[in-house]
């Protein structure tokens, strides 16, 4: 992988590679979801809504390599609104290029050009690999997440 990783916005003609990448994505975290999840998140992540989520890929040599899924929502604390990086995902022939990196840094990027400067994000405790990464280019916090059951 000798060509230059490029960081940009989702294209209409990514489906393919971005459903594959978000299938593995998923897998990874033991999940899965109907096609039609599929069909509406895609079309959210191309939509103008601003409350919709927004997806930067990386390419190199015009393959798709990694993705994320980020989302400004309001904070009642805070009079800015704030970033939620949803979801990130490189392939596994990827990591350790920086492609993660680089997508986490747009996120911060889009963030601050919009405003925004708190960026958050989750993953499980088990990720080690991911969280090397996390610990290098973000903070971690005490908090606990729960759910409904």
């Amino acid at each position: 992988m000798s060509d230059k990783i490029v960081i940009r916005e989702l294209r209409a003609e990514d489906r393919p590679e971005w459903a594959e990448m978000w299938r593995d994505y998923l897998a990874f975290y033991e999940t899965s979801v109907p096609e039609e999840v599929y069909d509406s998140t895609y079309g959210r992540l191309l939509g103008n809504d601003p409350q919709d989520f927004s997806c930067f890929v990386a390419e190199q040599s015009g393959r798709l390599l990694g993705l994320t899924h980020y989302l400004f929502h309001r904070h009642a604390w805070k009079i800015e609104n704030t970033c939620y990086l949803q979801d990130l995902y490189a392939r596994p022939e990827a990591r350790g290029t920086g492609v993660g990196r680089a997508l986490i840094e747009a996120v911060y990027a889009e963030a601050d050009r919009q405003g925004a400067p708190s960026v958050y994000w989750l993953t499980q405790e088990f990720n080690a690999t991911a969280r090397r990464l996390y610990d290098r280019v973000g903070k971690l916090t005490p908090f606990i997440r729960y759910q409904r059951p």
